[in-house]
């Protein structure tokens, strides 16, 4: 059972492998949505997410003979690092199995805390399911990532700082995979303050718990496809499910498209960088049909790599219209290239990339394609410079921006 006095306990515990995460007030956030928001940032943990407190919770909770067996677990990327981490606090050996679409990063981490790692599966429950294989062919003691009330209590402990830093919260926004950190967050919130709301945050391509709460018990999904790598689960968890169906106020589901838009509003307002499952709670901000309330969007991890970092970014930019391409039709002679350059500079377009084909048309007065992918400020400032183009004769046509 997950308890106050276990509760209260898991907090002392895990401040051996914690690192102090004050609320961050948003301004930004704040001024868009109308509400007081803060920013719990978990991503700013040693180990680049929350999933440290359940794991070293848990693992302080076993016996010796439980330890010296070895530990294993299935993870995506952050549990795996927490559960790596927390077994060389305890000197107990680690195995963790992780699907073979996770990041290099988060695969290099894992390992450079001593555990030994095994790739098997292209979801998690399928590393899932290959780590208990293991733990029985071995006799590991098996810590799983979220189906585990003691590991639930662990991760709850986010809570109890809130609460203790913002007494007269409204609303909680906690990400949603398997159910583990929902889980503990929302149960220690209404043994707190029941008054207080608790919104899960789903990726709409992975919404599990959201189809199981819809049907009355934990359903499995068909597939998953969402960018949000560490909440892409099939199946939550049946052992915590119950305290979901308690204590859970609601849902939202969030498109990836709004990630690559929250990704943006967390780099450029607070320096931070947050992975996308982290960003769920940022973007279901948008959803919140509420004003004047006091909100905690809870960042649950930064441990994005580099390579995705910059695709998000370019994509980012593109939705927002701070990157666009356009194509015009210019006559085939010389001084044409200066005209349409002096148009967008008046208005001050920075122009990144240019391709030049001359030969589209028979037609002399509109025989040159010329493709123009530029900076602005927005969706304004580009609609601005596209009429520019049009007073001063050219009929430009928006195109597919590829960086």
């Amino acid at each position: 059972m997950l308890t106050l006095e276990k509760f209260e306990e898991a907090s002392e515990i895990v401040k051996n492998v914690t690192l102090e995460t004050k609320l961050i007030y948003s301004e930004y956030l704040s001024s868009q949505t109308g509400n007081k928001v803060y920013l719990k940032p978990e991503n700013m943990q040693f180990t680049g997410a929350y999933k440290v407190r359940g794991a070293y919770y848990k693992i302080s909770t076993l016996t010796e003979e439980e330890r010296k067996k070895g530990l294993i677990t299935a993870s995506a990327g952050n549990h795996a690092q927490g559960v790596a981490y927390a077994a060389s606090r305890f000197g107990a050996r680690a195995v963790i199995v992780m699907p073979t679409s996770t990041p290099l990063m988060k695969v290099n981490r894992t390992k450079s805390y001593g555990a030994e790692v095994v790739l098997y599966g292209d979801v998690y429950d399928e590393a899932c399911a290959h780590a208990y294989e293991l733990a029985k062919e071995h006799g590991y003691t098996f810590i799983h990532p979220f189906d585990d009330e003691t590991v639930a209590t662990g991760q709850g402990t986010i809570a109890m700082e809130i609460i203790k830093e913002l007494p007269l919260v409204d609303y909680i926004l906690v990400p949603i995979g398997g159910g583990g950190l929902a889980t503990g967050v929302s149960t220690l919130v209404k043994l707190l303050n029941p008054n207080i709301k608790v919104i899960g945050v789903e990726p709409a391509g992975a919404n599990c718990m959201q189809e199981s709460l819809k049907n009355g018990k934990v359903t499995t999904l068909p597939s998953v496809n969402t960018i949000a790598d560490g909440t892409a689960v099939k199946t939550p968890g049946s052992r915590i499910f119950p305290y979901i169906q308690k204590n859970i106020d609601d849902i939202i589901t969030i498109e990836d498209e709004e990630l690559i838009v929250a990704f943006l509003d967390i780099m450029e307002n607070h320096k931070m960088i947050v992975e996308n499952s982290g960003l769920l709670t940022v973007a279901a901000l948008k959803h919140l049909e509420v004003k004047g309330k006091k909100i905690v969007s809870i960042l649950s991890g930064g441990n994005m790599d580099v390579i995705t970092m910059a695709s998000v970014v370019q994509h980012g930019l593109i939705q927002r219209d701070r990157i666009f391409t356009i194509s015009v039709l210019l006559p085939d002679k010389p001084g044409a290239l200066v005209n349409v350059a002096q148009v967008i500079a008046r208005h001050q377009g920075n122009v990144i990339k240019l391709e030049h084909n001359q030969f589209v048309s028979i037609n002399r007065n509109a025989a040159v394609e010329l493709k123009i992918t530029m900076e602005a400020f927005g969706t304004e400032h580009k609609n601005q410079i596209m009429d520019a183009l049009k007073q001063a004769g050219y009929e430009p046509v928006q195109k597919q921006t590829i960086l």
